[in-house]
């Protein structure tokens, strides 16, 4: 089947009348078919042992597989091909439940690109550990530990332009993240200036430790441009910066914006199923299953609201790790019971018509140019963003997001492969997640004896 014939016929089954998810996504397993299997034999051969490897829980032999593997000889070229075959290798591994297999379907069809940087930061102008205020608790990492794992990169102002954290989520860092499209989107750009945190361990370890990194890193970066802050985060990077606002409630006070992209605010039901094979149950797998004490703790008492300006956007079709993630009981949709402000987008509902509003998944909504929109309008405006204040017809009418190019889209794609390896690799597994921390049962006495602000 001609790539073309599968991008219309993409099209056409997003756009029509709403159908029963299975029926959809058996319309475009029937599409993808001549996409996905268009590799060679020894390719071929390879992913089916890939996917008994996964079955049997075989993590060796599962990464052995993954690094055997290689592009195909033909390379993409151009945006639309290679948004044709994500989209077809998607619905079908949205089936199969499958994240290692997936991966390999990626590098099998030519969809990767990609690599990672390290850091090195002086002390902050002033005290901000082992915490900001005694409303907040006490770190329980070294502070160079969380220091380092900030990046800032050449060309900062500190302070010059509003400060913007990119944050990753699991398997990831900032860099393998972000690197195919919000840090060339924020660059040079006159409204943010963008750092990124490399969490050590990929944010495979207990989240706790995670929102960790995420709290000190709004303290310090507010601290040394005496600006407060933006954050855009990824996947878990959301719950992690959630946890940070709510348990560090200093963290409220010098951050302007929370961007999330496809968040898992209520966990997904798909970790539940991936863990049962045993081969991906890291400690924050574990705590993003739908119902995990984690995830739990985070939403009581208003977590699941935002506490400063929060813009969440996601994709309903077909965001294959967070499910489910469409309407208002996606994972990603947040309430706004204090007043902050939240705008929660779903792509294919806010940009349906477009290209924009087609099958994007967890990865590569990063590139989505709603989501690029919405993070620029939140970011350049008090409050969060706000879909009125778009041209909702330019926005919608491309693939990805104005400046990115076919190369930025496969090192995005490249991102979830990593993210696999890293998460497959990590060890020692889990058999059950982290105990919740003493902070949550009994917060600090909380004084307020001066202001939160850096």
């Amino acid at each position: 089947m001609r790539l073309s014939a599968v991008i219309l016929g993409l099209r056409a089954l997003c756009f029509a009348s709403p159908a029963p998810f299975e029926e959809r996504l058996d319309v475009v397993n029937a599409l993808a078919n001549g996409v996905v299997d268009d590799v060679d034999e020894v390719v071929r051969g390879l992913l089916g042992h890939l996917s008994d490897a996964v079955n049997r829980g075989d993590r060796d032999e599962a990464i052995g597989i993954l690094q055997q593997m290689s592009p195909p000889r033909k390379t993409l070229e151009s945006t639309e091909e290679a948004m044709a075959r994500l989209q077809a290798i998607a619905a079908i591994s949205g089936k199969e439940l499958d994240i290692v297999n997936y991966a390999g379907k990626l590098i099998a069809n030519g969809l990767i690109s990609g690599t990672v940087d390290a850091a090195s930061n002086p002390p902050p102008p002033k005290q901000i550990y082992p915490k900001e205020n005694s409303c907040d608790p006490a770190y329980s990492m070294a502070e160079d530990d969380l220091r380092s794992a900030i990046y800032i990169p050449p060309g900062f102002t500190y302070g010059e332009k509003p400060p913007v954290i990119l944050f990753p989520g699991t398997g990831s860092n900032g860099y393998t993240t972000f690197k195919g499209n919000f840090i060339p989107l924020l660059t040079d750009v006159d409204w943010a200036d963008p750092v990124w945190v490399n969490v050590p361990g990929f944010l495979n370890d207990d989240a706790q430790g995670n929102a960790e990194h995420a709290a000190y890193a709004m303290h310090y970066i507010a601290a040394i441009t005496k600006r407060d802050i933006g954050i855009i985060a990824w996947s878990q990077g959301n719950i992690d910066v959630q946890w940070a606002l709510k348990y560090w409630p200093s963290t409220r006070e010098v951050t302007t914006d929370h961007v999330a992209i496809n968040a898992d605010y209520k966990g997904t039901i798909l970790a539940n199923l991936l863990t049962l094979s045993g081969l991906i149950n890291n400690p924050s797998v574990l705590q993003q299953k739908a119902g995990s004490d984690f995830i739990n703790t985070l939403r009581a008492d208003g977590g699941d609201s935002g506490y400063v300006p929060t813009t969440s956007i996601y994709s309903g079709f077909l965001d294959q790790i967070v499910q489910p993630q469409s309407g208002t009981i996606a994972s990603a949709y947040m309430l706004d019971e204090r007043g902050v402000g939240v705008t929660n987008a779903e792509v294919q509902k806010v940009c349906k018509g477009g290209l924009a509003g087609t099958l994007y998944t967890h990865e590569s909504t990063l590139a989505n140019p709603l989501a690029f929109a919405l993070a620029k309008d939140a970011l350049t405006h008090a409050g969060p963003g706000n879909l009125s204040r778009l041209d909702l017809g330019n926005v919608c009418a491309s693939y990805l997001a104005p400046g990115l190019g076919l190369d930025d889209f496969l090192v995005t794609e490249n991102a979830l492969v990593i993210a696999v390896l890293s998460i497959v690799t990590y060890l020692p597994k889990a058999a059950e997640e982290p105990a919740l921390r003493g902070y949550t049962v009994s917060p600090p006495q909380c004084k307020r004896e001066q202001p939160f602000s850096a």
